[in-house]
């Protein structure tokens, strides 16, 4: 099976159809940037509920760059994610997996000035927060993310994606207290393989989006 949406607007639909009708309290959407932020921009405006970010950067093998090593979230005292048995395959150092870290952690600061300008974080300590991303392969990234989050005190935290492995999900499920997933392809190949258009998104889209869905509802609809 292939091409299961046509885009991530379309994802972003089928998966608010679904999150509307469990009747969330207080719930804020946080999108993994960049690809994550167009499904949550549909997400949030379904539920009435805030749009902001979760920084989360996925740290690479080195050769392998699509290959997650680890991932790093940041926060007071940034959550770095190692995936194990991939460290033991390429004999990845302390020092060197330092050093990467550094240089995500720096890349998370150069876009929360970028994206946010400034804006103040949405709390979520005591509220339902929903993680969103247009897909999740290897869970590395969002696992460091979830991670993080839950350090923040929310009353839930829910994981929300259009397509995921289902053994990505299982190892998820102790992360939060609700998953909920569209797809479940087996095998699992690339997440694009599952959108008819997967144009990479770019920092300007991401930018637009946050403008106009970052403010609190009742003011974004009657800037509208």
């Amino acid at each position: 099976m292939s091409h299961i949406f046509a885009n991530r607007h379309e994802a972003g639909k089928a998966l608010a159809d679904r999150l509307v009708r469990r009747g969330y309290v207080d719930p804020v959407v946080l999108a993994l940037p960049r690809g994550g932020v167009p499904v949550a921009a549909v997400i949030a405006d379904a539920l009435n509920a805030p749009l902001d970010l979760v920084l989360v950067r996925k740290i690479g093998t080195p050769g392998q760059p699509e290959l997650a090593l680890a991932a790093v979230v940041d926060g007071d005292e940034p959550q770095l994610v190692v995936n194990e048995d991939v460290r033991r395959y390429t004999g990845v150092s302390d020092a060197e997996l330092e050093a990467m870290k550094a240089r995500q952690l720096a890349e998370i600061e150069r876009r929360r000035t970028l994206y946010l300008a400034g804006r103040a974080k949405v709390p979520v300590e005591g509220r339902t927060v929903i993680v969103v991303d247009d897909g999740i392969a290897t869970g590395a990234t969002v696992r460091a993310a979830l991670k993080g989050l839950r350090r923040q005190k929310p009353a839930r935290l829910i994981l929300a994606v259009p397509v995921a492995p289902a053994d990505t999900l299982a190892r998820l499920r102790p992360e939060v207290d609700e998953t909920v997933c569209l797809e479940t392809p087996a095998p699992f190949y690339a997440i694009g393989f599952y959108y008819l258009d997967f144009t990479q998104v770019d920092d300007d889209e991401v930018i637009d989006l946050l403008a106009r869905h970052g403010r609190p509802p009742a003011a974004r609809q009657q800037a509208d």
